[in-house]
């Protein structure tokens, strides 16, 4: 690729991620795709119920969006290692103030039926994905672009689009130039621009999903190393190598099969027997005591990703009886995450200190202040200060997932430092309790989580807590907080970072999500695989994976 205004921010970013590793057991992930088996075969990986159709633009949730990764290919590809990105459609990115980008395609990539990716394939994804009337959940993501907000419409309330406020259905600042070339003019100057455009909501999208978006949703049409074969609900989705893929990394393997599982510890008694290929996150049970090092011998990986677990109060509308942000605090301050993280995960996540994940630039240790630190008595004085909490404090969670340990054990330290009776309260699956969270039919606290999308302050400050944000669940609003961010976004390096920390710290004393623990993820897999890597995004590598047979 060119060097580009992102070029210098991401050396940050990629240098710390690379410090924060710590490998363990087989950890020849890195040989940059190099099958040391003959390559082809069958891989089956842990996967989850996607909360809605295949579409990027709908999509923000691990579930889809790791199946999504391996369908699309976007204009940056992010290194599996590092995290540095590099142009993959695109051929440059180039702006001479920051706030007019132009964007060049490589000549030649197509769309799994064979139509080619041209500059209108992005521009009419973005466009859609903008579109109010559609309700996409990465709608958010093309705020920058000039014209968006007549694109996008006004929101009541609750979040929902009302009814004819679009006045446009094309943003003014995407303009096609040729079949390879188009322009994108930013509302402000934004020198990380580029740096999100490996982003899912940002793939472009062939005309069949034009013709009929909800019959794609159920059998995507991608551009990436894998495509589409299969989708049964409940069961298993199901890729192949796209033998056209135009990448430097080609798959080594044949076949993937995401295979949905309900319960962690089944899919890892499978992962034992050889039935299941890969986790990309082991269970509680296996962590305790580091048995999956007995278990699983040498095949293991052990690494720091973009990855955070907080708990988020509902939206005041729907729930005020936690609307006092003194209260939050005092909530905040009764979980011993120290005691949680050493007992739960076996010390295997660190404990979260403030919002921006230790793995890219500009992370400041302890933004949260005080209010992150386990201490009863300081709670209990902010609790009576906030004139208390009556009744039964509820802690939701998806049930399909490895969540009840620690959800108990953080409602224990919350019942056991305040009196106020917490309980955990589990959600049939992931589809389910992410719906009713987007719904706005959660009350109390639910479980939050966060992947990064591409390594960087803002990916974890902007889309989570920005107002209107795309997965801002909470419905958190605070005008200076934009403003912070907004301005960061127009500045460079140092000067950036420190005002996404000021943003940060605002947080704090709004809490509308308590920190809880940055993750390290630790990964297992069969005999039947090698090469297994996770990147730090968390997902796995599958363009290095190899069988053994």
């Amino acid at each position: 690729m060119r060097v580009s205004a992102r070029k210098t921010a991401l050396v940050g970013a990629a240098a710390l991620a690379l410090a924060l590793s710590a490998c363990g057991g087989d950890d020849d992930g890195g040989d940059d795709g190099a099958a040391s088996g003959d390559g082809g075969g069958s891989v089956t990986v842990r996967g989850c119920n996607p909360e809605n159709p295949l579409v990027p633009v709908n999509t923000n949730e691990t579930c889809g969006g790791d199946v999504l990764d391996q369908l699309f290919s976007k204009l940056v590809r992010y290194d599996p290692e590092t995290a540095e990105p590099s142009n993959e459609i695109a051929e440059s990115i180039e702006s001479e103030d920051n706030v007019t980008w132009t964007i060049t395609l490589n000549d030649g990539w197509t769309f799994h039926d064979g139509t080619p990716i041209t500059a209108q394939s992005f521009v009419d994804a973005w466009n859609y994905g903008a579109y109010g009337p559609n309700g996409n959940l990465n709608s958010y993501f093309f705020e920058p672009i000039v014209g968006y907000t007549e694109v996008a419409g006004q929101v009541d309330d609750a979040g929902a689009y009302i009814e004819g406020s679009a006045t446009a259905e094309t943003m003014s600042g995407l303009q096609v130039v040729d079949d390879l070339t188009f322009t994108a003019t930013l509302v402000s100057p934004q020198s990380s621009f580029p740096l999100r455009l490996g982003y899912t909501a940002y793939a472009p999208m062939p005309e069949a999903f034009f013709a009929d978006p909800e019959a794609f949703g159920e059998a995507p049409i991608g551009s990436g190393p894998f495509q589409f074969e299969s989708w049964e609900p409940n069961v298993e989705i199901r890729l192949s190598a796209y033998e056209d893929y135009p990448g430097e990394r080609q798959p080594s393997i044949d076949e993937v099969t995401f295979r949905i599982y309900e319960n962690f510890d089944a899919a890892y008694n499978d992962l034992q027997a050889d039935q299941l290929d890969i986790m990309q996150e082991l269970p509680t049970s296996a962590l305790a005591g580091d048995t999956y090092q007995n278990d699983l011998g040498d095949r293991w990986n052990d690494r720091a990703v973009g990855v955070y677990q907080s708990m988020t109060f509902a939206p005041e509308a729907v729930d005020p009886s936690l609307a006092n942000p003194t209260l939050r605090q005092a909530i905040s301050m009764a979980i011993d995450r120290d005691t949680i993280v050493e007992q739960i995960f076996s010390g295997t996540r660190e404990p979260a200190t403030g919002w921006v994940s230790p793995v890219v630039a500009g992370y400041e240790a302890g933004a949260c202040g005080e209010y992150c630190e386990f201490n009863p008595d300081r709670a209990q004085e902010l609790l009576d200060e906030a004139g208390g909490y009556t009744g039964t404090l509820t802690l939701s969670y998806n049930a399909d997932a490895d969540h009840q340990g620690w959800v108990d054990a953080v409602c224990n330290s919350i019942s056991q430092t305040l009196g106020i009776e917490c309980v955990g309260q589990g959600v049939v699956d992931f589809a389910t309790f992410r719906s009713q969270i987007n719904a706005r039919e959660m009350t109390g606290i639910f479980r939050t989580g966060w992947q990064m999308d591409y390594p960087s302050a803002e990916n974890f400050l902007v889309p989570l807590y920005s107002t209107g944000a795309s997965s801002n669940d909470g419905d958190y609003s605070n005008p200076e907080f934009d403003a912070a961010v907004q301005e960061a976004a127009t500045l460079q390096d140092e000067e950036a970072q420190a005002k996404y920390n000021e943003a940060e710290a605002m947080l704090a004393a709004d809490m509308p999500a308590v920190p809880l623990w940055h993750n390290r993820v630790v990964a297992g897999w069969s005999t039947n695989v090698e090469n297994v890597q996770i990147t730090p995004f968390g997902t796995i590598d599958m363009l290095g994976v190899t069988t053994t047979s």
